[in-house]
C-alpha cells in the first residue's frame, strides 16, 4: 500500500512505499484494540469522511474484523451533507483526515451533538483548543500504539456474524439528502464474489490502482476483493494518475508510470480525458504518422471483432499509448456512468486489454452485471453476476415490456444475497424500493430501463425518474434544477436534459414573450418572434440570467445548463409536450428536440 501525501502545488512524487499483508494486519490488530481500550464497543458504528488512501482500507478492515459497522460519506459532500449523514447515524466516533477536519468539519461539529472521538488518519498535529471540548481528538498512530500497549494486546475482536450490519454507505444524495444504504457482512460477501468470478486469473501477480472515491461502491468492493486474493494496492488520485495529470510537474512520473499496475477500475469521464489527449496528439502527427494509426487502428478493430489480435500493430503503434497507464493494464472495469462505444473500442484498441463494463448499484453492493473479458461489443453490460438474478418489468407508462421486439425491454429489477437490507431509518423509501419473494429472496427496483440481448446480455437504455448520472458519476435531478431556475423572469417554463455519456446539463426553454421582446429592442435585435428566439444573443442573454439565478439558489456548478434552446410556441397538453397537469413528458420532449440536442451536445 502507498501512503501519498498531497501539497497544493505540482508535485514530483517518490517511489511506493509497501506494506506487507503481515504489517497491515498488525496495524489492523493495533487499530481494533486501541479502539476498544478507548470504550467502543461491537455493532458501535464509526464514521470515516476520508480521501482514497491506504488508512481509509485500514480503518474499513479493523471495522469488519470488530465488529464496529462502518458509516461511509463521501469526501466530496458538502457541509450541509456531511452534518446530515452525522447527526441521522448518530455514531460517536469518526475517522478523518486533518484536511478535512479544518475545512468541512471545524464549522460543521457544532450542529453535531452525537460525537465523542475524532481521530485524524494524517502524521500532523491539530490545534485541540479550535474544536469543542466534548469532542476528544486523537490522531490513528495514537490510537494504534494504545492498541500496542501490553494490556490491550491481548484483547480478541468481536467477530461479526453474516447477519450482522458491516456498511452504511450513504449515497451522493439526487436531492442534496443522503440515504445511507445498510450492507450486512454476507450482502458484501455475495456481490465480491459474484465480481471476482469475472475477472479471470486474480491474485497475488497483480497490482492494483486505487484512485476513486471509497466510500463509492464500485472502489470498495473492488479494493476488498484484491485483498481477498492477495494483490498489491497502490493509492493515487485522479489528478495524479499519469504523467499528464493536472498535479503532476511536467517531465516527472505520475502513478501509472510508477506503480505499472496490472487492473483498474475507471470512471467513464477518466477514459473520455484519455481518449482526447490521444486523439489530439494523434492530430498534431505529421500526416505518414496519422495515415499509419488510421490504417493500424482500423486493421486492429476488424481483427478484434474476428477474435484475434494484431501483435505487429501493438509494437509499432500503440505502446506508447499503452504506456500512458504505466504499460501492464491486463483488464480494465468501467462502471458508474454509461461509457461511449467510441471511448471504449479505444481503450480495447489503443490500451490492448479488455475493457469491461459493469452495472450494479450500491443497494446491491455494486453487483448486478459484468462483461465477459472475451466479450469485445460496446454499449452492453454483460449477464448477471452469479450472485444474482435479474428481470424486467414492464413499464408501460414509458412503453417499454417484456413483449417488445426485437428484445424485451423493462425496468431492471435486481435480486439476490447481495440485495442490501434497505435504507437506514427510512423505512417508508425501503418498502417502496425492496421487496421479498415467496422464496424469501430479496429484490431491489433498480429505476433503470434496460433490454436483455439473446445471447443473456443486457444493455441500459433509460432511466424511470428523472434522475441522470453525468459522466464523471455526479448525480442531477433535472426536477430540482427546473424547480430552481423557473424563478427565472424571463422564462415561462424550463426542460433540463443531460446525457450519461456527457459532461454537462443542456435545456429547452419556454421564454416569456413579453420580458424577452423588451430586452431584444434594448440589445438592438429586431425581427419576429421566432427570429428573435432563434438568435444566438438572445440565448446568451437567457443563460447568463439562468447562471445568475442557478447561484443563489445554490445550485451545484454541474447542475447549471450551459446551453439552452428557445422555444417560441408554448408547451401545452394539445402539443403533447406536457400532461393535463402541465407536468413535463420527457420522452416527447426530448424526441421534439432532438436536432437541437444534436447541436447542443457538439453533434456527437
Amino acid at each position: 500500500m502507498k501512503c501519498n501525501q498531497m501539497e497544493n502545488l505540482k508535485l514530483i512524487l517518490g517511489t511506493y512505499r509497501w506494506l506487507s499483508y503481515e504489517e497491515v494486519n498488525e496495524k489492523i490488530t493495533r487499530l481494533g484494540n486501541g479502539l476498544t481500550a478507548l470504550g467502543l464497543t461491537p455493532k458501535s458504528t464509526v464514521v470515516i469522511f476520508c480521501e482514497t488512501r491506504a488508512e481509509w482500507m485500514i480503518v474499513a478492515l479493523t471495522c469488519f474484523k470488530y465488529n464496529f459497522p462502518l458509516v461511509t460519506l463521501y469526501a466530496t459532500l458538502g457541509e450541509e451533507a456531511v452534518t446530515y449523514g452525522l447527526n441521522e447515524c448518530g455514531a460517536s466516533y469518526l475517522v478523518t483526515s486533518v484536511e478535512l477536519l479544518e475545512s468541512k468539519l471545524k464549522t460543521a461539529l457544532p450542529q453535531v451533538s452525537c460525537l465523542k472521538r475524532i481521530i485524524y488518519v494524517d502524521k500532523k498535529t491539530v490545534n485541540k483548543s479550535e474544536y469543542p471540548e466534548n469532542v476528544e481528538i486523537h490522531s490513528m498512530q495514537a490510537v494504534e500504539e494504545l492498541g500496542a500497549k501490553p494490556e490491550n494486546s491481548s484483547i480478541l475482536p468481536s467477530r461479526p456474524v453474516p447477519t450482522d450490519l458491516a456498511l452504511v454507505m450513504y449515497t451522493s444524495g439526487s436531492t442534496g439528502r443522503p440515504k445511507g444504504v445498510m450492507m450486512m457482512h454476507k450482502n458484501l460477501i455475495a456481490g465480491m464474489t459474484g465480481q471476482c468470478e469475472r475477472i479471470p486469473g486474480l491474485g497475488p501477480k497483480d497490482t492494483y490502482i486505487g484512485y476513486l472515491p471509497l466510500a463509492h461502491v464500485l472502489e470498495l468492493t473492488a479494493e476488498v476483493s484484491c485483498i481477498t486474493y492477495g494483490c498489491r494496492i497502490g493509492y493515487s488520485s485522479p489528478l495524479t494518475l499519469s504523467d499528464q495529470s493536472s498535479k503532476i510537474k511536467k517531465g516527472s512520473k505520475g502513478d501509472c508510470t510508477v506503480l505499472k499496475p496490472t487492473l483498474m477500475a475507471a470512471v467513464p469521464e477518466i477514459m473520455d480525458r484519455i481518449y482526447k489527449n490521444v486523439m489530439s496528439k494523434v492530430q498534431e502527427m505529421n500526416y505518414i504518422q496519422r495515415t499509419l494509426f488510421k490504417i493500424g487502428y482500423d486493421y486492429k478493430l476488424e481483427q478484434i471483432k474476428r477474435g484475434y489480435d494484431a501483435p505487429l500493430c501493438n509494437i509499432l503503434l500503440f505502446k506508447k499509448v499503452k504506456a500512458l497507464l504505466g504499460g501492464n493494464v491486463r483488464m480494465m472495469l468501467s462502471g458508474g456512468a454509461p461509457l461511449s462505444p467510441q471511448t471504449q473500442r479505444f481503450m480495447n484498441i489503443c490500451f490492448c486489454c479488455p475493457v469491461g463494463q459493469g452495472y450494479g448499484l450500491t443497494e446491491t453492493c455494486g453487483a448486478g452485471t459484468i462483461t465477459e473479458v472475451a466479450d469485445y461489443s460496446t454499449g452492453r453490460v454483460g449477464a448477471p453476476l452469479i450472485c444474482c438474478e435479474i428481470k424486467l418489468r414492464d413499464w408501460q407508462e414509458g412503453g417499454y415490456t417484456n413483449k417488445d421486439k426485437p428484445n424485451p425491454r423493462g425496468e431492471i429489477i435486481i435480486g439476490g444475497p447481495n440485495v442490501s437490507m434497505g435504507y437506514f431509518k427510512n423505512e417508508e423509501k425501503t418498502t417502496e424500493e425492496f421487496s421479498v419473494d415467496e422464496n424469501g429472496q430479496r429484490w431491489f427496483c433498480t429505476g433503470d430501463i434496460g433490454e436483455f440481448h439473446p445471447d443473456g446480455c443486457l444493455q441500459i437504455i433509460d432511466r424511470k425518474k428523472d434522475l441522470v448520472k453525468l459522466q464523471a458519476g455526479e448525480y442531477v435531478s433535472l426536477g430540482k434544477v427546473e424547480a430552481a431556475l423557473k424563478n427565472c423572469p424571463l422564462i415561462d417554463n424550463i426542460c433540463a436534459y443531460a446525457k450519461s455519456d456527457q459532461s454537462y446539463v443542456i435545456s429547452f426553454v419556454v421564454p416569456n414573450q413579453k420580458k424577452l421582446t423588451a430586452l431584444a429592442e434594448q440589445k438592438g435585435i429586431s425581427g419576429s418572434w421566432v427570429d428573435i428566439c432563434n438568435n444566438p444573443t438572445m440565448e446568451a442573454e437567457i443563460l447568463q440570467e439562468i447562471k445568475e439565478v442557478a447561484n443563489k439558489m445554490k445550485l451545484e456548478r454541474f447542475e447549471i445548463p450551459i446551453k439552452v434552446r428557445l422555444s417560441p410556441e408554448p408547451w401545452t397538453p394539445e402539443t403533447g409536450l406536457v400532461t393535463d397537469a402541465f407536468k413535463l413528458k420527457r420522452k416527447e420532449l426530448k424526441n421534439h428536440y432532438l436536432n437541437d440536442i444534436e447541436r447542443m451536445y457538439g453533434g456527437k
